[in-house]
């Protein structure tokens, strides 16, 4: 059993607190992703599970094992770090067999566990090389070999793939999933990029200062985010966001006004809210509908990225600060200054109310007009 349990975790420097009251379980096999923006904290968790941070309050379980006064080297995890962190004087082989040889296993089982390794990674016919002779992504695979070879319970990876190029990293990423399909071992992974969240976790933990903002599958977090922070981070593009008011409240549906004075539709279950409060609409680039009229926003374009197959649309509203934008098919001929209504589907909308939480979505049959 290699589940990861940790019961109001917290880290502190004197008096500044860098993760508060973290309530977490990692289920035995598990893919689980950290992300959250620079300085969240997601590392430091990593750093805490792994028994390079100090635990300054709470419990952390590791297969049932209390682990918070116990070394690194005993706590039955591997960690791959962001720099590859190589011996640059020893080949491939000796760089993945060093921890094995400081253990004293014995040279036929260190022989058969790094070449099963290097089999698994595809970089048998490397052994012999030194890192300076290898490119970034098979500096990379030795970094996770030499994990792989002390068959942790734990898998530990913070930001591993971002040094590579996009390629690379889109390579790699599937090289994950594969190890992870493999070994069925848990594994935590840290990562600033939510294409890697998204594509590889089997669960995502979203941090903002040291706290758990929401746990759940990728498409979950997606579809039902809690709040304004995970509902504008996950996801890219990120979701639009505008101000309105609400002036129709049920539990069907809600209408809100924005402030160039269109009325909009929303499939919320709004009993929570009632006419006359501040809320927020939400709403993906991806599920805006570019020259519909029905529930629309009216909008100019100002800016326009082609991507080819994915054409980006940046559009200002005479209610809305910030711009918003919109995604449409690359053969959609779109050019900056033109008009464009921009529908908004009432079963894809989010609303939040004022201190930023969500109301209920509702299902696609619970769908009625509002206002």
């Amino acid at each position: 059993m290699a589940e990861v349990k940790l019961s109001g975790v917290g880290k502190a420097y004197g008096d500044v607190k860098i993760l508060r009251g973290i309530d977490l379980e990692i289920h035995d096999g598990e893919f689980m992703v950290f992300v959250g923006p620079s300085g969240c904290g997601k590392s430091t968790l990593l750093r805490t599970i792994a028994g390079l941070e100090e635990i300054t309050e709470g419990e952390l379980r590791i297969g049932g094992r209390i682990v918070n006064d116990v070394p690194p080297a005993e706590r039955g995890i591997a960690m791959v770090f962001q720099s590859y962190a190589l011996y640059p004087h020893m080949n491939l082989f000796d760089n993945m067999a060093f921890g094995l040889k400081l253990a004293k296993v014995p040279a036929a089982e260190i022989e058969t566990a790094v070449n099963g390794a290097a089999k698994i990674l595809h970089i048998e016919h490397l052994l012999q090389r030194k890192p300076k002779d290898l490119s970034g992504g098979q500096r990379q695979r030795v970094a996770i070999g030499r994990a792989i070879v002390r068959k942790p319970e734990v898998f530990l990876f913070d930001e591993p793939l971002s040094n590579l190029d996009t390629a690379l990293r889109v390579k790699m990423r599937y090289e994950f999933a594969k190890l992870h399909e493999q070994f069925k071992t848990t594994m935590v992974y840290v990562t600033h990029d939510q294409v890697e969240a998204m594509t590889l976790a089997d669960r995502i933990v979203v941090l903002q200062a040291g706290r758990i903002e929401q746990v759940g599958a990728p498409m979950a977090l997606y579809e039902h985010p809690c709040n304004l922070f995970v509902a504008g981070f996950i996801g890219s593009p990120g979701m639009n966001f505008i101000p309105a008011t609400v002036v129709e409240a049920a539990a069907g549906g809600a209408g809100v006004k924005l402030r160039g004075g269109e009325v909009l539709r929303c499939a919320v279950d709004a009993r929570a809210a009632k006419v006359g409060d501040t809320v927020t609409l939400g709403v993906r680039p991806e599920h805006l509908q570019a020259g519909v009229a029905d529930n629309a926003l009216q909008t100019q374009v100002t800016f326009v990225e082609s991507l080819g197959s994915m054409t980006y649309a940046y559009c200002s509203n005479a209610g809305v600060d910030d711009v918003i934008t919109c995604a449409v098919g690359g053969d959609r001929r779109i050019g900056s200054g033109d008009a464009l209504p921009l529908g908004v589907p009432v079963g894809r909308t989010y609303l939040f109310d004022a201190e930023g939480r969500a109301f209920p979505r509702l299902a696609a049959e619970e769908h009625r007009h509002a206002a």
